[in-house]
């Protein structure tokens, strides 16, 4: 068990290496679906690897000058204290109770879906915010509609695992069109290495985090993602992420089902 969860880790990270997608959209269903880890360890395990992984991500970005950090404020103002509700929710409710795993599973395939209309109409919501000027945000209304953004995110990612990564880039574009790719890519991992912490120090706290499970996945993953990204370079991007698209629905629907 322990080498196919090992090669479990390599496979995700070699597919998150090659489209940018954030491992919780594929570790935790796989995790749940494939193996039967109940859907809260799945969502607390991926956590703590993602705290882990992102931290080493928003240092290289930081090192590029490619993190917005006036806008990991304002996402962390929502999502910390979305997150630390959501796990006194979890801990009110029973982390670890079968109903409320099922409604983890549910919140899981939902998290998948919203990952799903992410790839694949994220430049189409690019191309129509740039081309309808006058429909973007600016100001107050644009700091409040960040924190908003980071409150959704900071519980779809407590609960489920999933958002930070896909998710969370379509709503920067969303919001701030003018950013690089760059700068979407180092914003939304910067502040994702806070939230993920909390939310894996809330599963912990839950006794939701299998810890030996963790490490075979690390073992895994991190030479996964260094060849996944070079092999990136080979296949066409929307072959990817069309490739991607059709295995996220077909988990979510599994999911449900």
């Amino acid at each position: 068990m322990t080498l196919s969860f090992v090669v479990s880790g390599f496979a995700v990270g070699f597919l998150v290496g090659m489209t940018g997608v954030g491992g919780g959209s594929l570790m935790t269903p796989l995790l749940t679906l494939l193996f039967g880890v109940s859907p809260s360890v799945a969502v607390g395990t991926d956590l703590a690897f993602a705290s882990l992984t992102k931290s080493a991500g928003t240092f290289t970005h930081r090192l590029r000058g490619t993190v917005r950090w006036d806008i990991v404020r304002l996402l962390c103002m929502g999502a910390l204290p979305a997150a630390l509700l959501a796990s006194l929710w979890l801990k009110q409710f029973g982390a670890l109770n079968k109903d409320i795993g099922q409604v983890i599973r549910y919140t899981i395939a939902c998290s998948v879906l919203l990952t799903v209309l992410a790839l694949l109409f994220k430049r189409k919501l690019l191309a129509w915010i740039t081309a309808h000027p006058d429909r973007q945000l600016h100001g107050r209304p644009l700091a409040i509609a960040t924190i908003v953004s980071g409150a959704v995110l900071g519980t779809l990612v407590t609960i489920s695992s999933i958002g930070a990564g896909a998710i969370g880039a379509t709503l920067l574009v969303m919001l701030y069109p003018r950013l690089t790719a760059a700068e979407v890519a180092g914003t939304d991992i910067a502040y994702a290495v806070p939230l993920t912490a909390i939310a894996a120090v809330g599963h912990w706290w839950l006794g939701s985090i299998n810890w030996e499970l963790l490490g075979t996945l690390l073992i895994g993953s991190l030479p996964g993602i260094t060849l996944g990204a070079y092999a990136a370079r080979a296949v066409p991007e929307r072959i990817l992420r069309g490739v991607l698209a059709f295995t996220l629905v077909s988990v979510a629907a599994k999911l449900i089902s």
